[in-house]
């Protein structure tokens, strides 16, 4: 059993999605402290040939919360972050699919942060063919208290995994060895460069997932997905 756990993103990248397909489970967190700074709620695209932020507004609230407890703004448009998409990419040669797909997450009606990205992960994979189940962390019978590593190493016992895959960004936070104690391989997964034609214009890397689908087929990100990284 090989498990994977990962806080949520809006439209992550490519990497996320390479992480999720790599493993038999897949532990999204939502009893994990939300960052201002981080990109739960945001990330980037292309316009005008440069990379452009955009986000989820979030109501106001206090910022020790955890991801589950914070809420869209109400004054949150989705109609606003349409017609931004529409303007950057419409076109793109995959646009009207992929609008598809971004329409039916922006949608989605609710108000909690975490069902939002949750539902828009999950339509997600299912555009990419990829089935790996993904469990809610809060649902995981373990003591949820625990931090850390020490947090990680429960949840990987609770669902009886023999790996743990994270991403290569986590490998100053984590002891090989502390895993191996508890018979849990651990290892990291690096993605490899996926280049692509960006309207002729020199290439921006690492951009959300909808530039991704604005440009290429299903299919071919699936491959990418599949292929294009490495286990360290």
């Amino acid at each position: 059993m090989k498990i994977a756990i990962m806080q949520p993103y809006f439209f992550p990248y490519i990497g996320y999605f390479q992480l999720i397909a790599a493993v038999d489970l897949f532990v999204l967190y939502d009893n994990i402290q939300y960052t201002k700074k981080g990109w739960i709620n945001r990330n980037r695209i292309l316009l005008n040939g440069s990379d452009t932020v955009i986000s989820l507004p979030l109501k106001k609230d206090n910022d020790t919360l955890d991801v589950r407890e914070r809420k869209l703004a109400t004054d949150f448009k989705a109609g606003k972050l349409l017609a931004q998409l529409n303007g950057a990419y419409r076109k793109a040669p995959y646009f009207e699919q992929t609008m598809l797909l971004v329409e039916s997450t922006l949608l989605y009606e609710t108000e909690n942060l975490f069902t939002f990205l949750h539902n828009s992960l999950v339509k997600t994979c299912a555009h990419l063919g990829i089935v790996t189940p993904i469990q809610i962390s809060s649902e995981i019978d373990i003591d949820h208290s625990l931090k850390g590593q020490d947090k990680v190493v429960a949840i990987c016992k609770s669902a009886g995994a023999q790996m743990y895959i994270n991403a290569l960004g986590g490998q100053s936070l984590y002891s090989a060895e502390d895993f191996r104690r508890e018979g849990i391989e651990l290892r990291f997964i690096r993605s490899q460069a996926f280049t692509y034609d960006q309207f002729g214009a020199p290439f921006v890397p690492w951009l959300s997932l909808i530039d991704l689908l604005m440009f290429n087929s299903a299919a071919r990100i699936r491959s990418a997905i599949d292929n294009n990284y490495e286990l360290l």
